[in-house]
């Protein structure tokens, strides 16, 4: 069994719902109420619950899963010993709320809603309910016997490996050669990671980058051989962060060589989706004697483009600019000299 509990401000059609023909299997429970339908049960609800203002999730939506093995162990009177059992546990005693089960899916399962607001007009907590919920819903399996959520969980996580040895075998592999070239590039730079990438592509194994609802990289999958491992299921040296610093130390030393010459500012890019960038954009723009005179001439001509651009800004202001050493704040010397001005206006006009 398992137990699930939410706050919401609907309950009006939470009550619809749960009462909806072809869903609703049997009428389990009314606590303190009097009415049986789902609109007379809010406006009796909303009457307790009006009494407080500032509260605007006033209902409670709890839902009560059945293994499907239990079953046929849970006649309709054992399912509302344990909807009354499982909203004392909840707290719920001095709270008014209804019970039905459903059957329109496979499994069995027991809606409660509850009106937050007691008949007191204290305002039910809901802090950690869901975990509240899960609690009171193992406890209950375990007194009656039946099965408890998570261990099924568990026994089916165990099941599932067991049950497919190729695809073990498959990531063996994957970890054999993604170790065996950490060890051969691990420290060698930016190239090194170059080549690291290179040989896992060349060996058929794929990283592609895992990515959140706000488009954000959070992690890393490695996929070959038609299987795919998150970088967890590969080596803790695999992740998306881990990853990088096993080359972040070269690359720092690298940027110390005298062989450099040129440090363009850089912006912030997004990567593109497809594939896997490691280097960061700093390393990568930075030139070297190897680099080709094309290149190099490219970047000294926007060096030269900004450098006129930025002399022909300070003849177009002439004397409204005046550079010194001393590095002053224009724009506040500029700002003084209008609060002199405006001053000096006011004192003539008080002499006329």
């Amino acid at each position: 069994m398992i137990g699930k509990c939410k706050a919401i401000a609907h309950g009006s059609t939470a009550l619809d719902y749960i009462f909806r023909e072809g869903k609703i299997g049997s009428r389990l429970a009314f606590h303190n109420l009097c009415s049986r339908e789902p609109k007379a049960i809010y406006e009796e609800m909303k009457v307790v619950n009006e009494y407080n203002s500032r509260c605007r999730n006033k209902f409670l939506r709890i839902e009560i899963g059945i293994a499907p093995q239990d079953e046929k162990k849970l006649s309709v009177s054992e399912l509302m010993w344990i909807a009354h059992l499982f909203a004392k546990r909840m707290g719920l005693d001095n709270h008014q709320w209804v019970a039905v089960t459903h059957k329109d899916t496979d499994n069995r399962h027991i809606h409660i809603i509850a009106n937050r607001i007691s008949l007191y007009g204290e305002v039910y907590d809901t802090t950690f309910v869901s975990n509240k919920a899960a609690r009171v819903a193992e406890e209950i399996s375990r007194e009656k016997g039946l099965t408890i959520a998570k261990e099924v969980k568990a026994e089916r996580k165990h099941q599932k490996t067991k049950a497919n040895p190729t695809r073990e075998q498959t990531k063996h592999q994957v970890q054999n050669v993604c170790y065996a070239l950490l060890d051969k590039y691990k420290g060698t730079g930016i190239t090194g990671h170059s080549m690291f990438l290179y040989e896992l592509n060349k060996n058929g194994i794929i990283i592609e980058r895992m990515k959140n609802k706000q488009d954000k990289v959070y992690g890393l999958r490695f996929s070959y051989a038609g299987q795919s491992f998150k970088a967890s299921e590969i080596g803790r040296e695999f992740g998306y962060r881990s990853l990088q610093k096993n080359f972040e130390e070269t690359n720092k030393k690298e940027q110390k060589k005298p062989h450099q010459t040129i440090q363009e500012p850089i912006e912030k890019k997004e990567q593109p989706d497809t594939g896997y960038q490691l280097v960061p954009p700093s390393r990568s723009s930075i030139s070297r004697d190897n680099d080709t005179p094309q290149v190099q001439n490219s970047i000294g001509a926007v060096a030269d483009t900004i450098v006129s651009a930025a002399d022909e800004v300070v003849e177009g202001l002439g004397y409204l600019i005046t550079p010194t050493t001393q590095g002053n704040d224009y724009a506040e010397t500029a700002w003084q000299r209008k609060l002199r001005y405006q001053a000096n206006r006011k004192k003539k006009g008080r002499r006329l």
